[in-house]
């Protein structure tokens, strides 16, 4: 076996991993390159491959495997930075994006502007049509209306087109007949069809699903082509698979045909490492994984050895940004990374984020021209950084401009640049674990029962402030951390889900109908798995459920017990799971209140080779420090803080806090009274109580 590489792109750094044939793990950093990204990621590439004494080329010549995951296409939603799209409806519902599902941040602010619809309403055109629930006809599709629409669309020089018509899911009859009228009139013009992209009912999440894949056709085509033209002309002959939201890869062939799934398909691969990485050190399946980046925080869980998903994926606030429609790894972000940059309000309050210096010109610490204050700034100005051996001496850190930086806020505050400084990693913080508790309250999850795993160049700087404030016992910095996304494409399979709407009831199940449809998915999955049958034959199926009491509005997504809902047990082993299920998230139990259930679906799971590598079991032993520097506490003050070397810290070495752990891509802080022990396996074993690892 030879070599297995897989990239993650952010909006500020390149990270790669190389897996050799033993499963160890190297990785390499680079800023990201925007404009041709094949040139930060073959830096970064170049940089894991010294660490094996390789060059990028000949370690990509005896690669089997190549991964990539972005975040493109999640800025370009965010940023609209998208094709301009047109929105083809049926007549009457043309404000479907507007609207969305009718929900506020805040009930009670009749001041706010109500948020801008993705695709402009100007660019959304009404069809005269109607197909009722049953899927019956009640308004004939107007060809000639529709004709008219399609030669606006062609003249207006639209890029794009998505078309979700209503109760498309039932009867896609219409759908199908204005892309054959589309593809007439407009040939070159890429589609996306509702009823095909997102099989559900919910007629915004429907919608939004196919306006958000739409507009990403034209710019994620032309990224991922760019990108297979520079890899091969660079001598890879391999397999490139993409990372998706659902947690799994796809062929590059197939994200981009429909590249909604690449949307957060970068932080979908950290739940996974997470709990591959808390399994490992045996510290079982509950996880919380806190990924701390140069732009955001993202945080995902896994439950009893599963990684959770939800159909709830908003990009940009809840309510005011844009929800995703399909079902996804479940992530939650906020606007707080090591470049998330410090301000101060109207009211005269710190604040940090969202806005990020990125990678150009990032922080003031990067001596790239950045002069805002920012959370890299803050951990360079408390000592917290070696100035000559950051991204491993690589890069050199401007001390002197991160103090200009932050003396800006501490001269507005009265305060130290040190004070100033702790102030906002303390901010940014609370920020991170307010996140944490929205994710882990919805999902039922207790942090102090759970396993945190921390990820992310910027992780090291305060996870074990966060994980105190969380009263979490166990926590894994892994030593990969710093690329613990494009880590954790290294624990993925080929994952691709299929669903169907059909509405019945626990008081008259329609069991013929569920069959029927469970036995169509199943088929569909089938088929796509026995495709990889040559190289990768073993894949299972799950299935699942939408479900909700009756009357109510939202659902949860239920396993399925069985293949055969037929067989009165499996039926009744569905409806005990739903109620358990309700209880667990919600803390509600109403066994005598019928059962609704909505969107039916199947996820196949297709099994790629991964390597395991054992350890040894170490001895436990104390540390010894390279060097001494100043570092700045918040309860302590300025105080001297022993500084390691990855070099010099065997398995079962124990560090107690104050101390700063340098490995090449990151650094620990440990704070005082707190304490890292080195697994056996490398990865560090956190502990918010020193005495807790002796």
């Amino acid at each position: 076996m030879g070599f297995k590489v897989s990239a993650d792109t952010g909006g500020t750094f390149i990270d790669v991993v190389i897996q050799d044939a033993s499963s160890t793990q190297v990785i390499g950093k680079s800023l990201t390159t925007h404009d041709r990204v094949f040139r930060g990621l073959s830096s970064a590439m170049a940089a894991a491959a010294a660490e094996l004494g390789l060059t990028a080329k000949q370690v990509l010549d005896d690669t089997e495997l190549f991964i990539y995951g972005t975040t493109r296409a999640t800025n370009a939603i965010i940023t609209r930075n998208i094709a301009k799209t047109a929105l083809l409806t049926t007549e009457g519902f043309q404000d479907v994006l507007l609207l969305k599902e009718g929900g506020k941040q805040d009930g009670y602010d009749f001041t706010k502007p109500y948020p801008k619809p993705y695709i402009p309403r100007r660019h959304t055109f009404g069809v005269r049509e109607r197909i009722d629930s049953e899927g019956e006809i009640v308004t004939a599709l107007d060809e000639d209306q529709l004709r008219g629409i399609v030669a606006e669309i062609r003249d207006g020089g639209f890029e794009a087109v998505a078309v979700s018509l209503l109760w498309s899911v039932v009867n896609p009859d219409h759908e199908l007949r204005v892309e054959k009228t589309i593809a007439e009139l407009c040939p070159d013009l890429p589609v996306t069809l509702s009823h095909q992209i997102a099989p559900i009912i919910r007629e915004y999440r429907r919608t939004s699903a196919a306006a958000i894949d739409a507009s990403l056709k034209p710019l994620m085509q032309q990224h991922f082509r760019q990108l297979e033209e520079d890899i091969r002309d660079f001598g890879y002959t391999g397999t490139i698979l993409v990372s998706t939201s659902m947690g799994g890869v796809m062929n590059i062939e197939e994200v981009i045909e429909s590249p909604i799934n690449t949307a957060r398909s970068g932080p979908s691969m950290a739940p996974l490492a997470g709990l591959n990485y808390s399994l490992r050190e045996g510290l079982g399946g509950d996880m919380i994984v806190c990924d701390t980046g140069g732009t955001t925080f993202d945080v995902g869980i896994s439950r009893d050895g599963a990684v959770v998903h939800s159909r709830d994926t908003w990009l940009g606030p809840e309510w005011e940004g844009d929800l995703l429609g399909i079902s996804s790894v479940d992530i939650r972000s906020i606007g707080a990374g090591g470049g998330s940059i410090a301000w101060i309000d109207e009211g005269g309050l710190l604040r940090v984020g969202p806005q990020s210096a990125g990678s150009e010109p990032g922080p003031a610490c990067y001596g790239r021209g950045g002069t805002d204050p920012t959370l890299s700034d803050a951990a360079c100005v408390l000592g917290y950084f070696d100035p000559d051996y950051f991204l491993g001496g690589r890069m050199d850190l401007d001390v002197a401009a991160a103090e200009r930086a932050i003396a800006k806020l501490a001269n507005a505050f009265g305060l130290s640049i040190y004070e100033t400084a702790w102030g906002i990693l303390s901010l940014a913080s609370e920020a991170m674990v307010k996140a944490v508790h929205e994710i882990t309250i919805a999902q039922g999850l207790n942090p102090q029962d759970s396993t945190l795993v921390a990820g992310g160049g910027a992780a090291g700087i305060n996870i074990m402030k966060i994980a105190a404030e969380l009263g979490s016992r166990r926590m894994v910095l892994p030593k990969v951390a710093s690329a613990l996304s494009a880590s954790g494409m290294h624990f993925a399979d080929i994952v691709k889900e299929e669903s169907k709407a059909l509405i019945t009831s626990s008081e008259a199940f329609a069991t013929d109908a569920v069959d029927g449809v469970l036995d169509a998915l199943e088929l569909r999955l089938q088929t796509f798995a026995n495709r990889f049958g040559g190289r990768h034959p073993d894949y299972d199926i799950d299935f699942g459920v939408e479900a909700r009491y009756k009357s109510q509005v939202w659902a949860i997504d239920a396993p399925l017990p069985g293949r055969r809902v037929g067989d009165d047990g499996v039926r009744a082993k569905l409806f005990a799971a739903f109620h358990d299920l309700h209880e667990r998230i919600f803390a509600v139990r109403d066994s005598e209140s019928a059962i609704e259930f909505l969107n039916w679906r199947a996820r196949v799971t297709v099994r790629l080779p991964r390597g395991y590598r054992d350890h040894p079991a170490a001895s436990a032993r104390t540390g010894v420090p390279t060097s001494v520097r100043r570092c700045y506490f918040g309860d302590t003050g300025e105080i001297d803080t022993h500084i390691y070397k990855p070099a010099d810290l065997v398995p079962g070495t124990c560090i107690t806090g104050p101390a700063i752990i340098e490995e090449p891509t990151t650094t620990l802080v440990v704070f005082p009274g707190m304490s890292a022990t080195v697994a056996d396996s490398g990865n560090y074993l956190l502990s918010i109580s020193a005495e807790e690892n002796r």
